[in-house]
């Protein structure tokens, strides 16, 4: 089984007006709520495409309540560390022209919390895979990772990590089984500017032989590559008219995943849906609707990079 954790979940309000201004009110429309926060996003796209996955995670109040119960009501397991603090909310707001992100930090884990969750985690007899997503809350430090990590390792888990923490550089010497990064989050934790495909097989090879033992990176317009320590492969992107970002990532990763782990060998397909689900998802809001994946998929050119 597929387990995905987030440790810092949300729920995000999208919403739209004609524009913003100081000391008046700005009216808005077409508000759209959606439980949040990117493992739970993984498992939502995942269950799109016919793969079944469980969600761990901090939640509290009333937004953490209705996170759990919305989860559930689309068919996925949920395993809910209950916290005192409220769940946060994100705003992503469109004023026709360009998106504003208003993201919160989250609500508190003590670490009482914190060890609840990893004895869950020690209990899980089905869990083959793990995938790690997001930022920690407030009351969290980064051995929270460590910790996950060496249960991780104790199970025989394939991990997967996605997070934007300066601590994936010392993570991936744990050998996770595939890491997700983006051109900032290698600028901000390896301090590398990738400008052209030389640099980004350089950082591909270096992550590689640093211990991950896959890699997807993903570098917007730029299109993603994925790196398996043998082949190299190179994926386009689909030009469209930019929504909300919010969940485009997750989403990406998921339409990735609900190929690679069943057939690793799929590396053409995965990249080729991965794109396509990402663009979807960033025309339309969210991921309620995902209705041109599979003509998408069809214009997303994918390469493979020789003399590597």
């Amino acid at each position: 089984m597929i387990y995905t954790l987030t440790a810092n979940p949300a729920i995000d309000m999208n919403i739209s007006s004609y524009g913003i201004m100081g000391k008046v009110v700005n009216r808005t429309f077409d508000a759209v709520y959606t439980p949040n926060g990117k493992g739970l996003n993984v498992s939502y796209c995942l269950k799109r495409f016919q793969t079944q996955s469980a969600v761990l995670g901090f939640f509290g109040g009333f937004s953490g309540k209705y996170i759990v119960d919305e989860t559930r009501k689309r068919g996925l397991k949920v395993y809910p560390v209950w916290v005192e603090d409220t769940t946060r909310i994100n705003i992503f707001l469109n004023d026709g022209t360009e998106e504003y992100k208003f993201v919160n930090e989250g609500s508190y884990v003590s670490s009482k919390k914190q060890k609840n969750l990893c004895r869950l985690m020690e209990t899980l007899n089905d869990m083959d895979t793990l995938i790690i997503s997001g930022s920690l809350p407030k009351g969290l430090k980064d051995t929270f990772y460590d910790e996950v990590m060496e249960i991780c390792r104790k199970k025989q888990t394939a991990v997967i990590l996605d997070i934007s923490s300066t601590c994936l550089k010392d993570l991936i010497g744990c050998r996770p089984y595939l890491i997700k990064p983006n051109d900032e989050e290698i600028k901000d934790i390896f301090g590398i500017v990738m400008r052209d495909e030389a640099d980004v097989t350089d950082v591909l090879k270096d992550l590689h032989e640093s211990g991950a033992r896959n890699i997807l990176l993903t570098l917007g317009e730029r299109g993603s590559y994925f790196y398996n320590g043998s082949e190299l492969y190179h994926a386009g992107t689909k030009k469209i008219q930019l929504v909300s970002s919010a969940c485009a990532g997750d989403a990406a990763l998921a339409g990735f995943l609900s190929i690679w782990l069943k057939q690793p060998y799929e590396i053409e397909s995965a990249l080729r849906r991965s794109a396509a689900v990402g663009a979807n998802v960033a025309e339309s809001s969210g991921l309620g609707i995902m209705d041109k994946v599979d003509n998408y998929a069809k214009e997303i050119i994918v390469r493979k990079v020789e003399g590597v």
